[in-house]
């Protein structure tokens, strides 16, 4: 099994207290992994890291056979914020076609990745329009489209490894709907498809799950094997249990 990231003893400490604590994982490479738990359990931080953007990390973390953070990866990654980022005096064709430049999108090829991208979150109605006109999950929409563009290998328009911190939040069920297809199409054409989410039953759109909570990864799996193994009839009762049966460990030990 070919890996994209794989985390060894990962930690990451912030304000004197450990926002991550050992975490020991690999995401398969061409597969849609979500990355699960609740508000404040250390999702984003995880994410931050994996691009290289987050400060005082320990242990090994490797993204694309590189060190996270490697300046090599930069046009391979694609990475959605939860705060949107895009230009609101440019129009989102604009938006997206400055984006392909900077992400390493030949010349020739920029105009049409930046269509297509906008075709893919459903924004051809409003490609003309300027970015400050958008509602909130319109513009979640335009960053989510920036980010399924990239240098790529040879220099195509698609990144390798898309990591997307909960894209989904506010928008509609239809356009949520829409975009888990879109996340899977991806992952089937060979792209490796980072969700991270708060919501438990976006679980059964994945191939392979995180759980994460106060830090630490309590489950690393395939839906499947998560259920079999706790004998939940769900994703959220799993989750609810590995939570308990931590806590009870805990108790033991004295944590």
């Amino acid at each position: 099994m070919n890996i994209a990231v794989e985390a060894r003893g990962l930690g990451v400490e912030r304000g004197g207290r450990s926002v991550l604590r050992e975490l020991d994982f690999a995401v398969p490479a061409g597969s849609l992994t979500g990355l699960l738990g609740p508000s404040g359990c250390g999702k984003t931080t995880l994410m931050r890291a994996l691009v290289g953007v987050q400060a005082r990390v320990s242990g090994g973390l490797t993204v694309l056979g590189a060190p996270a953070g490697a300046a090599a990866l930069r046009s391979r990654i694609g990475y959605v914020t939860q705060d949107p980022a895009v230009y609101g005096d440019l129009t989102v064709r604009e938006n997206l076609r400055y984006f392909a430049a900077v992400r390493g999108v030949r010349r020739g090829r920029r105009r049409a990745a930046a269509d297509r991208a906008i075709a893919e979150v459903d924004l051809g109605d409003h490609a003309d329009a300027l970015a400050r006109d958008l509602s909130g999950g319109q513009h979640s929409r335009v960053s989510l489209a920036a980010a399924l563009l990239g240098g790529g290998p040879a220099g195509t328009d698609r990144p390798e490894l898309l990591v997307l911190d909960e894209p989904t939040v506010g928008l509609d069920p239809v356009l949520r709907r829409d975009l888990w297809g879109h996340f899977g199409r991806l992952a089937a054409a060979g792209a490796t498809v980072l969700v991270s989410s708060h919501v438990m039953d976006e679980a059964e759109r994945c191939q392979r799950l995180l759980l994460l909570r106060d830090g630490r990864l309590l489950a690393d799996e395939e839906p499947a094997a998560l259920l079999r193994r706790t004998g939940a009839p769900d994703v959220e009762a799993a989750f609810l249990h590995l939570v308990d049966e931590a806590a009870a460990g805990g108790s033991r030990t004295g944590e």
